[in-house]
């Protein structure tokens, strides 16, 4: 048991950016395991984007500009300290991996797909 997150892409256009569900086809971009503090950055994008929801198991999607405010918070060093039951540590060690998913996720956007985050612990 533990944090699992993950960032996919699709070619569906989603009418809400959060609470995203889908039975399209979808790419996996990117997994993370136990990396609370992205995590938590990723909760408080869907609390501005208005989600409301427990954040598990609910999507959250990622435009460019979400990417780049996120670069700048992994660089800066600023994503929120986070835990919770079964979330493990981050440890600093992520911010390469995170930096190469970021990379990711903006040519995906380029290339005209769909990115969004999802978890489930």
């Amino acid at each position: 048991m533990g944090l699992d997150m993950y960032a996919f892409a699709t070619c569906e256009e989603f009418t809400s950016d959060i609470d995203i569900t889908t039975d399209e086809a979808h790419i996996e971009l990117h997994y993370w395991r136990k990396h609370p503090d992205l995590h938590g950055w990723m909760e408080q994008l869907y609390r501005q984007k208005g989600g409301r929801a427990e954040f598990n198991c609910v999507g959250v999607q990622l435009t460019m500009a979400d990417l780049k405010a996120l670069h700048v918070a992994i660089e800066h060093h600023s994503l929120p300290s986070t835990s919770g039951f079964f979330f493990g540590t981050t440890d600093g060690s992520e911010m390469q991996d995170d930096l190469a998913f970021v990379h990711k996720a903006m040519n995906a956007i380029e290339y005209g797909l769909t990115v969004y985050y999802f978890s489930w612990w």
